[in-house]
């Protein structure tokens, strides 16, 4: 771990602001900046914490596998989009994934 690595979030983020994460359910440091185009990108910025953004990422890479999706297709980002907005957002946002256990500070 070098200098720069300390007081980092998971997904790498400086946690520079907080938000209410609605995956989470709890105040935690926000991302730095929108991972998504258009108007879906700018929820996830203000609402997703980035311990959920990085939940977010470890489900997107399954999905992308377990579909062979090639990521710079058009088709590919709308399923996957799809399947963010339901992971981040969906009814089973607002409590965590069954098994989710944090991490110990």
């Amino acid at each position: 771990m070098n200098a720069s690595d300390e007081g980092q979030t998971p997904a790498g983020r400086t946690g520079g602001r907080t938000v209410t994460c609605v995956k989470l359910g709890r105040e935690l440091p926000g991302l730095d900046e929108k991972p998504w185009p258009g108007e879906l990108g700018q929820r996830i910025y203000d609402h997703v914490s980035a311990e959920a953004w990085q939940m977010w990422e470890e489900r997107m890479k399954m999905i992308l596998n377990e579909y062979r999706l090639m990521p710079w297709q058009k088709e590919a980002q709308e399923l996957v989009a799809k399947h963010m907005e339901e992971f981040l957002f969906g009814e089973s946002a607002v409590a965590p994934p069954p098994g989710y256990v944090p991490q110990a500070k």
